[in-house]
């Protein structure tokens, strides 16, 4: 009996590129076909675009399509939540992006890792940044660089979603219950053995891309928070500095008036004052973003909604 793969591709006003990505990605797995049986899962994350009919196209001159299409925007993490508890009949899941800057030529050595060579996972990840723009990558460079210092969880530099899971990795992803989810920390913190496979960046294929520099600063924010508590003890620091500053203020304070120059007092009196204001603005601050998050896994709301899908599940 074949073993199955089910190619997981989050989707969000992708109309222009999805036949690009369909016809490459379509010659792919038409080689693996002798030894593998394949499914591509689209996943329309509420796209605003022409996005579904085209689905809906591909569906129904190929049973191996299958589309899950939310009620509205959730985002990337919960296409990909879904992709993933659809597939539970799968051997193996893949998840790829449909602009084509993740190469479906890679899905081959991929499957080759895990289903030969013992990996458990075969992810991909960027040697460079070509054609991304410079503050973008900057600020990528940046994170990592940050949440690796501050984390637990090592997060390999310039790792994608990109990737072919076992079965077993996949349960155990899903086995992590919280809904504000950050899968590239998700994904390092379940373990197992992984097969890096470095390759060149490829511009998208078509239309325009999702991330504005907003977005990934957000994503980025809730990376940092779900991973790693450091933030918490960051305020402690912060306070100790604000009251350190604030003495000494208040002493040199003293010691100008002492010495006759009294109009000295004021100023740095307000200075100290705003000083400790900052600071409790910041603390409070970080113990509310944690609080959020705390109030947004206490209503235990779905993670996405299905308006309307061909699949069995």
């Amino acid at each position: 009996m074949k073993k199955s793969l089910a190619l997981i591709v989050p989707c969000y006003n992708e109309q222009e590129v999805l036949p690009l990505f369909y016809e490459e990605t379509g010659k792919v797995l038409q080689k693996l076909s002798a030894g593998f049986q394949t499914e591509l899962v689209f996943v329309n994350d509420g796209s605003a675009d022409n996005t579904l009919n085209v689905l809906k196209q591909f569906a129904e001159k190929d049973p191996s399509v299958k589309y899950i299409s939310f009620s509205r925007n959730f985002g990337k993490e919960s296409a990909m939540l879904a992709g993933m508890e659809y597939a539970v009949h799968a051997d193996y899941v893949g998840i790829i992006d449909a602009d084509l800057q993740h190469s479906p030529d890679l899905i081959t050595e991929m499957l080759y890792y895990v289903d030969q060579e013992g990996y458990d996972v075969a992810a991909a990840k960027r040697e460079d940044r070509a054609g991304e723009a410079k503050l973008k990558s900057a600020l990528s460079e940046g994170f990592y660089k940050v949440i690796n210092r501050v984390s637990d969880t090592k997060i390999s530099d310039s790792a994608q979603d990109f990737r072919i899971m076992k079965r077993k990795v996949v349960e155990a992803v899903l086995a992590m219950p919280e809904r504000i989810r950050f899968s590239k920390g998700i994904f390092s913190w379940v373990g197992f053995n992984v097969k890096w496979i470095a390759h060149e960046n490829r511009e998208r294929a078509a239309g325009e891309t999702k991330w504005s520099i907003r977005k990934l600063f957000r994503y980025a924010f809730d990376g940092i928070l779900s991973f790693t508590d450091s933030p918490l003890r960051l305020s402690f620091l912060f306070s100790a500095i604000g009251a350190f500053l604030t003495l000494f203020c208040l002493v040199y304070a003293l010691v100008r008036t002492i010495i006759g120059e009294y109009n000295a007092l004021i100023p740095v009196i307000l200075a100290a004052v705003f000083g400790v204001g900052a600071v409790i603005l910041f603390v409070l601050g970080v113990f509310g973003e944690y609080l959020a998050r705390i109030y947004t896994e206490a209503k235990g709301r779905p993670q996405y909604v299905v308006s309307e899908t061909n699949t069995r599940s």
